[in-house]
């Protein structure tokens, strides 16, 4: 049993700071949550003094790539390294954002399910993962990945690091949907990743407006997720393909950066409860690409992606952090909550964005998001205070204790 006693307690369910905080650690849950110094605990459980510091659920990224390293062509085709020194990269990555104080990653494709497993099982060290295995879009969208001239290099192969473990997402007919999306469910998808348009980053002549699923298509795609108990998230940033993502009632929209443009469409969202995840991070390195056509798409969608956010929140449609990581680095997670705040947010919402609303988004809201009796004890304690600086979760030297089912991850206490 661990108690942790004495913090300063922001629970993630946007209820305000309590002081003096007592949270009792039976095993993998918390057994109580307390306003006091003093709990009924066994004598010989392990305490740990946080007086000073601030407790806060485990943190959440709704959107990374934790097995993409860098954005050049040689390492997207799979090209500049052998398999097995990439995975022990991804490895490596998986450890360090636990550590960061990262408990629960929704990866937006290129993990096959030997990771999860290999966590589950304590081979390695990394967060909690929800899996999407390989992006689905039809031929020519972001997830068919071939050359100018129309060849694929490998064969049907994502445009996320190619790995033989994962299925190919490419989709030829509307009669292809359903089989996809039973593929990837097969090869251990927990949610289902596609895109209905291009993105700052795609090739040229398929950017953020251009479309790519029509609504049939995406129909039967969010009908058979839904079926097999999978939630739907939808790369779309703007144009008829975020329309066809909307109707389609996919659970979260990815980027979303032209939502300003069309109030009704962040209305439905608000009606039909689809979370928003701006993932704001990635485009300010588009802004710096050494492409001169995704430096100009970020630029272009920059101020329509701010309005995006904050009239989404007026709406009152949730927004989540997430950071479209991998290509501009890992583990740069908390870097997306100081982009949330400085788009408009609260520091309280953004904590919120990367706790409770996240959980929600990934379905795992009766887990975890939030510091309450029963659920798992993924909580970090931080050395400062998030709603004065949200900035402060961005270095890893501030998250003194991380605890992921009651595990010590991380731990630069410098007491007990």
């Amino acid at each position: 049993m661990k108690v942790l006693r004495g913090a300063r307690l922001i629970d993630g369910t946007g209820a305000a700071p309590v002081t003096g905080a007592t949270i009792v650690i039976d095993g993998e849950r918390i057994a109580s949550v307390a306003v006091r110094n003093e709990g009924d605990f066994p004598h010989d459980a392990e305490i740990v003094d946080c007086t000073g510091k601030t407790i806060l659920p485990g943190l959440i990224d709704c959107h990374d790539h934790m097995a993409n390293h860098r954005y050049d062509l040689a390492h997207r085709w799979g090209i500049d390294e052998p398999e097995s020194t990439r995975h022990l990269r991804t490895a490596a990555v998986l450890r360090q954002t636990l550590e960061a104080g990262y408990t629960m990653i929704r990866d937006a494709a290129g993990l096959d399910a030997g990771f999860k497993r290999a966590i589950d099982e304590g081979l390695i060290a990394g967060p909690r993962l929800v899996l999407s295995i390989s992006i689905i879009s039809p031929i020519g969208g972001i997830g068919d990945a071939v050359a100018p001239s129309g060849a694929s290099p490998f064969g049907d192969c994502c445009c996320v690091p190619r790995d033989p473990l994962l299925p190919s997402g490419v989709v030829e007919t509307l009669g292809d949907v359903r089989p996809v999306v039973r593929r990837m469910v097969r090869a251990g998808a927990d949610v289902i990743k596609c895109a209905t348009t291009g993105g700052a980053s795609s090739r040229p002549g398929h950017g953020p407006k251009d479309g790519a699923f029509n609504l049939d298509e995406m129909q039967a795609l969010v009908e058979e997720a839904h079926a097999l108990d999978r939630r739907v998230m939808c790369h779309a940033l703007g144009g008829r393909g975020l329309d066809i993502a909307i109707a389609a009632e996919v659970d979260s929209i990815e980027h979303g950066c032209y939502l300003d443009e069309d109030p009704r469409q962040l209305e439905r969202m608000a009606e039909r409860n689809i979370f928003f995840v701006p993932t704001l991070l990635v485009y300010e390195y588009h802004r710096k690409s050494p492409l001169p056509h995704v430096r100009e798409r970020a630029h272009a969608l920059h101020e329509h992606h701010i309005l995006a956010v904050q009239r989404a929140l007026a709406a009152g449609v949730k927004v989540v952090a997430g950071t479209d990581a991998g290509g501009h680095g890992h583990p740069a997670n908390a870097g997306e909550l100081d982009c949330l705040v400085r788009a408009g947010m609260t520091p309280m919402q953004a904590v919120q964005a990367a706790t409770l609303w996240a959980a929600e988004c990934c379905g795992r809201a009766h887990e975890v998001g939030t510091v309450e009796k029963g659920k798992f004890a993924d909580l970090i304690v931080v050395a400062g205070d998030p709603l004065a600086d949200i900035a402060t979760l961005r270095e890893a030297k501030n998250i003194a204790l991380v605890l992921k089912g009651g595990e010590v991850a991380a731990d630069r206490m410098t007491h007990r």
